[in-house]
């Protein structure tokens, strides 16, 4: 569950300030994913934990307002896991995750059937690192293309995550840090030398595609005022998944990517923000005309 604070500008350490508004609200990054993916046509099944509480029942709900198979979301004695978020009035956000309930480490026989049963498998790395290593070698072993969004950035594994990546999709800071090389291309390049596709999204300068250790495609971003950026990742990632499992081409799927992040920066929040299929052809037809 997201927990959101507006401020006028980041907090420093060891300041205190005024925010302006609070609000709660469907947030991680699975869950945005997945929603992303749902709202641009996927079917998707949302694998995760929540605990017995307020939060747990209203993600539960809200899996299922959005047509998301909710059958691998299990209950747990731990509370659900929250990110306490601030939003500053430029858009820009920072965030702490707490895990809570998705603390499991180990893989449960519905979930391994679930993966199998799937044509991509998206994991990102609020989870364990050693239950995502296991997802992804068992998707790996299924047939199933495995996308990783890896945040928060883990402290150990980064080799073998990356190398079970057929598509690894990572902003400048994580492409940074899985790498040691500060130049996005320079990681991207990197990166690609083990990884199947690496995309590197580069906020209002878009994004660029490597493969085979060489840049292969540029993105360009759409300009647009930001309300919020919470959740423009995430966007980004379920559409062009959803797009690609459709059968689109690679470029296609992430001009569609393009075009849903920037809706979603221009509402306010992550999940709720998101926009549907209809927005995201309506956009790129706009782009056509």
């Amino acid at each position: 569950m997201d927990l959101v604070v507006r401020v006028a500008s980041a907090v420093r350490p060891g300041e205190t300030v005024s925010g302006s508004s609070f609000a709660t609200g469907p947030g991680g990054k699975g869950l945005n994913q997945a929603v992303a993916a749902a709202r641009a046509g996927a079917g998707v099944c949302f694998l995760g934990a929540v605990g017995a509480d307020e939060f747990g029942g209203r993600l539960r709900g809200f899996l299922l307002a959005q047509g998301i198979d909710a059958a691998g979301l299990v209950a747990s004695a731990e509370p659900t896991g929250i990110a306490a978020i601030t939003v500053t009035d430029d858009g820009e956000n920072a965030i702490v995750v707490v895990a809570g309930a998705n603390g499991g480490d180990r893989l449960s026989d519905s979930d391994r059937a679930a993966i199998a049963g799937a044509g991509h498998l998206i994991v990102q790395l609020e989870r364990p690192v050693s239950l995502v290593l296991e997802a992804m070698r068992w998707a790996r072993g299924h047939g199933v293309t495995t996308v990783l969004t890896p945040a928060p950035v883990p402290d150990s594994h980064i080799d073998e995550l990356v190398s079970l990546s057929d598509i690894l999709l990572v902003n400048e800071h994580e492409a940074a840090a899985l790498s040691g090389d500060a130049d996005a291309a320079g990681a991207g390049r990197m990166l690609s030398r083990t990884a199947g596709t690496v995309v590197v999204t580069l906020g209002a300068a878009g994004a660029l595609v490597a493969q085979g250790g060489e840049v292969t495609a540029t993105v360009a971003a759409r300009p647009v005022a930001a309300v919020d950026t919470t959740g423009a990742g995430d966007t980004f990632a379920g559409v062009l998944i959803a797009w690609l499992a459709a059968g689109a081409t690679l470029h296609s799927s992430l001009e569609a990517a393009s075009a849903a992040a920037a809706l979603t920066v221009t509402r306010p929040g992550a999940a709720a923000s998101m926009p549907h299929r209809a927005d995201i052809l309506t956009a790129l037809q706009g782009d056509r005309s």
